[in-house]
C-alpha cells in the first residue's frame, strides 16, 4: 500500500530525500500496489500542485479542480478542497470491485485529481466536473478517494486487495 497526505510536492520531495523512490517504483513493478490519495498521484507524470514531476509510472497529468466549474446543481459554491461522501460509478470491472456495488458512496478528501484515459480508468466520480477516482493496470490499483474512512465497502475493497493475486 503506497498511502500519501498532504501536498504533492512535500511527499515527493521526502520520498526522495530518504531515499525511498528505488524500493516504491521495485513494488509498483513487482507486486499488488494500492495507491491511496497521493499515493495515486504520485503514480503520473506530472502534478499542476506545485509544478512536479511524479514517478511517471502511469501516463497522464494531476489536476487542480477548475474554479470555474465547482458549482453545484443549484448554483451554489463548492468547496476546495473536496471534502465528504460521493458515489463511485466503476468503469470497468476489476477483482478490487468485487462485492462493491457501482454507485457506492467513498470518502473524498482532495483538491487535485488525476486526468486519465481508456482502460486505465477503473472508476469515476463527479464534483463540479466528472473525474477519474480509480485506475488500474496490471498489479496497480490506486483510488482517489480513502477506503480506510470510506465504511464498510472501504474496508471490502481493502480485503479485496489483501486476496487480490494480479
Amino acid at each position: 500500500m503506497f498511502p500519501g497526505q498532504g501536498a504533492m510536492p512535500d511527499c515527493m520531495r521526502e520520498m526522495d530525500s530518504r531515499g525511498l523512490r528505488p524500493a516504491v517504483l521495485d513494488a509498483a513493478r513487482s507486486r499488488p500496489f494500492l495507491g491511496i490519495c497521493i499515493g495515486l498521484q504520485m503514480l503520473f507524470e506530472r502534478s499542476d500542485e506545485g509544478g512536479v514531476d511524479g514517478l511517471a509510472l502511469l501516463p497522464g497529468t494531476v489536476r487542480r479542480f477548475p474554479d470555474a466549474a465547482m458549482v453545484d446543481s443549484g448554483g451554489g459554491r463548492l468547496k476546495v478542497p473536496h471534502m465528504g461522501w460521493n458515489r463511485v460509478k466503476q468503469a470497468n470491472r476489476h477483482p478490487l470491485w468485487s462485492g462493491i456495488e457501482d454507485g457506492t458512496r467513498f470518502y473524498f478528501v482532495h483538491s487535485y485529481f488525476p486526468q486519465a484515459v481508456g482502460d486505465l480508468v477503473q472508476g469515476t466520480t463527479e464534483y463540479g466536473v466528472p473525474f477519474t477516482c480509480a485506475v488500474a493496470r496490471d498489479n496497480i490499483f490506486a483510488v482517489q478517494f480513502h477506503p480506510e474512512k470510506s465504511d464498510t465497502a472501504g474496508l471490502r475493497l481493502l480485503a479485496n486487495f489483501l486476496n487480490w493475486n494480479p
